[in-house]
Order: structure tokens, then sequence, then C-alpha cells
């Protein structure tokens, strides 16, 4: 089968490679239909999440059951399903406790306690490394799909595979952002990010009747989307003091209700944030989520959806103390959400996909995954068909 293989930090191909099998009577193979990059890919791509065999990325994906292990009861070959991106057992504490990334068994090699850097790491997900289970990802024409009997949820027929394609991940991962901001309706969100994550946290926060949504960004083209798709407030970020100063001026001095992290550990950085970071033995920057709780108001709540492997020296502990601020973080439990947002979707209460930019095959992966990661060509969201011929 064909699928894209990270080899190296910048190297991402179009390979041919064996066709995935059943391993365990739990699993199924996925004939897969639509898959998308997504933002936390790109960290692989950066060597950000470091990775040293070639390992098919991707955990955005859905498509038609191929074949089922035995101990499969619940779906049959020919259902079309979209998969949850961790991987749970379904049967452990954390899993029945709805905390699915947390699973204590689908990542046996590097699961633990502690949340270290490189070991005792949470649960499995797909195509993200060995650190996180190894598992093949669904940028691929085939994927095997273990724990069946919990992950999959069937899609019904009068939905279109991009209208449910981010029930996967995004929209789970924004609603999640919003949803830890436990709004009443009537707040102000600030959301720092205006990729999918971020997008997708615009219309979760709509969802749930925030009085004002601001986006902030350093790209315009990706404001301009995410203004005209639902109405947001944008802040172009030209200088972290100014955005700070903008929502306090927007929020009668206090600060936003809500502030969501939805950028990570590579934003943009000029010079003297990559030679800070050297300075201090550091991966990335803080940067944004510094001015998250400079823009939070005092009481108020930060989600941190964007990813960060690794420890930072000089964290504003005393800020946080001082304001009272509530921080929440970590990868979203889809499994514990999606059938909830697969009735949003449903309803017609919120469309995902028409953040979707760009629509490439699977063979154009190098391409997509450069557009993406550079910014190039307006690119906000890649979508990539597993059968279809390249355009170039």
């Amino acid at each position: 089968m064909k699928a894209a293989v990270i080899h190296s930090p910048g190297i991402i191909t179009c390979d041919t490679v064996d066709d995935p099998i059943i391993k365990d009577q739990n699993d199924i193979i996925l004939r897969v239909t639509s898959t998308a990059i997504c933002g936390s890919d790109l960290h692989m791509y950066s060597g950000g999440i470091p990775q040293a065999r070639p390992m098919v990325m991707g955990h955005e994906f859905m498509g038609i059951v191929e074949e089922t292990g035995k101990n499969i009861t619940n779906l049959k070959v020919g259902d079309r399903v979209v998969v949850p991106f961790p991987i749970s057992c379904g049967s452990c504490f954390f899993c029945q406790h709805d905390l699915p990334t947390a699973c204590e068994h689908s990542n046996p090699e590097h699961y633990g306690p502690e949340g270290g850097i490189l070991t005792d790491k949470g649960g499995a997900l797909f195509g993200y490394s060995d650190l996180y289970g190894g598992y093949d990802g669904g940028q691929a024409q085939y994927v095997r799909v273990p724990y069946a009997h919990v992950g999959p949820r069937k899609v019904p027929d009068t939905l279109t595979d991009e209208q449910v394609l981010f029930l996967t991940d995004i929209f789970p991962t924004g609603y999640t952002g919003v949803m830890w901001g436990e709004l009443k309706g009537g707040e102000t969100v600030a959301i720092f990010g205006a990729g999918p994550v971020g997008s997708m946290s615009a219309k979760s926060a709509i969802l749930h009747n925030a009085k004002k949504v601001i986006v902030i960004d350093t790209q315009q083209y990706r404001l301009d989307q995410i203004k005209s798709l639902t109405g947001c407030d944008t802040i172009l970020w030209e200088d972290g003091q100014e955005v700070i100063d903008q929502i306090r001026d927007m929020t009668d001095g206090r600060g936003a209700d809500l502030c969501i992290e939805a950028v990570g550990f590579e934003p943009d950085r000029n010079l003297l944030d990559r030679a800070k970071a050297i300075l201090n033995f550091e991966k990335g920057s803080i940067k944004v989520l510094e001015a998250c709780m400079s823009a939070v108001r005092r009481g108020g709540i930060v989600s941190i959806l964007g990813v960060y492997p690794v420890n930072y020296d000089n964290f504003k502990l005393g800020q946080i103390f001082d304001k009272g601020i509530t921080i929440k973080a970590g990868q979203c439990n889809v499994h514990a959400i999606i059938d909830q947002l697969m009735d949003h979707v449903q309803s017609g209460r919120v469309t995902l996909n028409d953040i979707i930019t760009h629509r490439l095959s699977l063979e154009d992966v190098a391409k997509g995954y450069q557009i993406f990661d550079k910014k190039e060509d307006g690119c906000v969201k890649v979508v990539l068909d597993p059968w279809k011929t390249s355009a170039f």
C-alpha cells in the first residue's frame, strides 16, 4: 500500500509499504478514505518530537472497515467509521474514568505515572512516535486499528467524510479547551492561534454562548478566514505586549475570562527568542503561554491545547498564584465527547469542513507538509485522499 512515511526531520515521502494485518482479535483493518495533516504532526516533521526509525504518520483519519478480528461484534466489513486519535483499551482505570489518553495498556513500552520527557508517557496515539506506542498512523491507504471495540464510531450515511473527519482530533480538542473554561454564557474568550485547533476553539466558544471571541495569530490570512467563518474579533500578533494590552482594552481592563493556547512550543520566533531557548537549554518557547497568563483575568482559566513536550525554567508560578489562575492542559480525551460532537455536526449546529484550504492526493504529502509548515499558499488545513492520483 501507499503511506506517508517520516524518515527524518523535514523528510516525509509517499512510500510503498507492507499492508497492515490483524495482530489481535480486537483489531480491525480500515481502508482509509480521508485523512488530514494535523498541526501536531508538524512537531514530528520539525524534529521537536523525536522519532528515530521510519514511521507511517497521521492520527486524523476515517474509512471503511475492510477486515475484523474475531472478537469484534460492534462493527462489520463495509461499515464507515471515524477513529479518535488516542488508542484506548476501554477497560483500565483511566479508560473507565473517561481518560483514554492515560490508557494503561495501549503504550506498554513507554507508559508510566511520572510524565517524563523520554519515559513514563501517557497512552498511545496513532502515528505519533515510538514514545506514544509506535503505532503506524492513518496517512495511508490502510491502517490497523487496535481496540476497535472501543474507539471507532459509525458515521451516518447522510454525512460526508469531510463533514466528520475532524471529529478525530481538532474539533474535540478545540471543544475541550472551551469546556475546560466552564463557560455559563456571556464570557470573553481569547484564543491564541488561528490554525485548525484555534478555529475549532472559536466555533466551540460560539456553541457555548460566549459573548466575545477574540482570535490572535501572526498570519493575517488565517485571521481573515476565521473572522469570515465566525464573525469573531481578531488581533494580529506583532508584539506580545501589544496583544495583551488590546485584550485588556476590550475587557474593561480585566482580561479575558478564558484564554486558550492553541499554538504549542514552536511558535513563530525571532532570533532573540531562539537565542534565549539555546541559552536556557530549552526546546522551543513558552512565549504564547506566557501571553495567555497575562491576558487572562484574575480568577480566570487558561486551557493549554498546544503541545509542550519538555520542561521550562523561569515559569511564572508567582503570577499564576497571585492572579488565582486555573490552568488545564493535556491531550483531548476524544472518546468521552465524540458522540455528543457527532450530534452537533449532524444537527447542523456546527460546520467543520469550511476550514479546509487544500485537498491533495496522498502522493503529494510532502508538498502538503511543506505548505502547512511554511504557511504558504494560504494554507490552513490539508486533507489527503489516499486513492487519488497526484496532480503534480
